[in-house]
């Protein structure tokens, strides 16, 4: 990552309200990074702390490669320019929040949702870009650190920021909105990913509308239309909700959607209706911000999914399509049933799904339940106990199921049974590393 946020020692002071232990106040700026491995001479070194780790450990290192001082919690550091702080990952927000806030013009866009808010926040940066210098969150760097990543990468011409903003519980939200104070709002969707944290749908909205309580009072708030975001949204601004209800599906096939919304036609890249959905908030947020509809159409055209999102590879005559990157219950219904619809006489590969809680095995179930009103032409294979259980509901109502523990069984049974031009769809949580399956028909992984 190329860092590129910059201040001087009093604005450093002045943001984390840290104290000048070593050095004095001049008008160098200084950058700042967090990793040993990529100090460059006049970075200021941030060490964070984990479960396993302690980057104080480690400030001698950087000072070896060159920073030229060092936020601590400690006493007696060596170091030509040393600021001590009670907590240096609080510092890191804060000097990322006060950074932000010199940059006058910056619009800021925070993103949240129990599911779709990576795919929404890559459509919004595809529409947003059309018009604006835009920034993003990395990937999936959606906590603490990755806000503050998102905001040390950020250019200099940077017009729009777009934040993500993911959660482990109550509270983790609020800490990152608080920092982010967006000027524009989106819920993606409360469901139920995270209920085994959380424990009810009602707190997981809860939870997701921490992001509305610091929305700036003249900026906007977008969501989907759900009568328990509405319920626990903080924010009394202007309030934009969108629907499905509002789409007419012009055209739909495998990696193309075409559909009018609000008397404008769009097209995606991409297929389902959870990706229209998704879309809806990267139209509506154009609009916001004045965006002609040529310009959000053309955005939304350049779309593309990202890593393990809907990710078609055609390995040893078999095509694959792996939407492994994550998965609940919300987001495994919608895929898969799309995927049913689309390609018929397929094989669908469904894991474990995770966070579920005490409540796994009913939601498992459940999303056999509503797989199995489906047409009957798909066949299935799960990898895992909770996974089973989903085929066993699947299995009552007619479908051809096979069950196995372990990815390396799948693929056998791939190899062995599946005809060689069949499209394979991948769906299940990241912990179930289904990458395996793909590198074994690969020949990558051996049997």
């Amino acid at each position: 990552m190329k860092y590129v946020m910059k201040l001087r020692a009093d604005e450093i002071l002045k943001a984390c309200k840290g104290e000048l232990v070593k050095g004095s106040i001049t008008e160098r700026e200084f950058t700042f990074s967090t990793d040993t491995r990529s100090i460059k001479p006049g970075d200021i070194y941030i060490p964070l702390k984990g479960e396993k780790f302690d980057g104080e450990n480690f400030i001698a290192k950087a000072l070896e490669a060159g920073a030229s001082g060092c936020l601590t919690t400690r006493d007696n550091i060596d170091a030509p320019l040393v600021i001590k702080v009670k907590n240096t990952l609080d510092s890191y927000m804060s000097i990322s929040e006060y950074y932000k806030d010199k940059q006058k013009w910056l619009i800021t866009i925070g993103i949240t949702g129990s599911s779709g808010k990576t795919t929404t926040k890559e459509m919004l940066y595809s529409v947003i870009s059309e018009k604006f210098n835009t920034h993003k969150t990395f990937s999936n760097h959606n906590n603490e650190i990755g806000f503050c990543e998102t905001i040390n990468t950020m250019p200099e011409n940077t017009e729009v920021v777009i934040i993500e903003m993911g959660m482990r519980g109550l509270g983790q939200i609020e800490l990152i909105a608080k920092h982010a104070k967006p000027d524009i709002g989106i819920i993606t969707n409360a469901g139920s990913a995270h209920i085994g944290i959380l424990g009810s749908l009602d707190n997981i909205a809860k939870a997701k509308c921490e992001l509305t309580g610091f929305i700036k009072p003249d900026g906007a708030f977008i969501a989907l239309n759900q009568d328990r975001i509405k319920k626990f949204c903080q924010f009394e601004g202007e309030k934009i909700y969108y629907t499905l209800d509002e789409v007419k599906i012009l055209e739909q096939k495998p990696s193309y959607t075409k559909f009018l919304y609000k008397e404008n036609e769009y097209e995606l890249n991409v297929e389902g209706l959870y990706n229209v959905e998704n879309s809806l908030a990267a139209i509506e947020t154009g609009l916001k911000l004045n965006m002609t509809a040529s310009e959000i159409q053309k955005g939304l055209k350049k779309y593309h999914p990202i890593e393990k999102r809907w990710e078609i590879q055609k390995i040893n005559g078999y095509k694959f399509i792996n939407d492994s990157y994550n998965a609940n219950p919300d987001s495994m219904k919608a895929s898969v049933s799309t995927f049913m619809e689309l390609y018929p006489d397929s094989v669908v590969i469904l894991g474990d799904m995770g966070e579920l809680g005490e409540q796994e095995t009913a939601l498992h179930k459940e999303v056999g339940k509503y797989l199995a009103t489906k047409p009957h032409k798909t066949s299935f294979i799960t990898v895992g106990s909770l996974a089973e259980k989903t085929g066993e509901e699947l299995k009552r109502d007619g479908f051809a199921v096979k069950s196995f523990e372990s990815n390396c069984e799948a693929a056998r049974y791939i190899l062995e049974n599946v005809n060689v031009g069949t499209t394979i769809f991948l769906k299940a949580s990241r912990a179930m590393k289904f990458e395996e399956i793909i590198n074994i028909i690969k020949g990558e992984n051996t049997l």
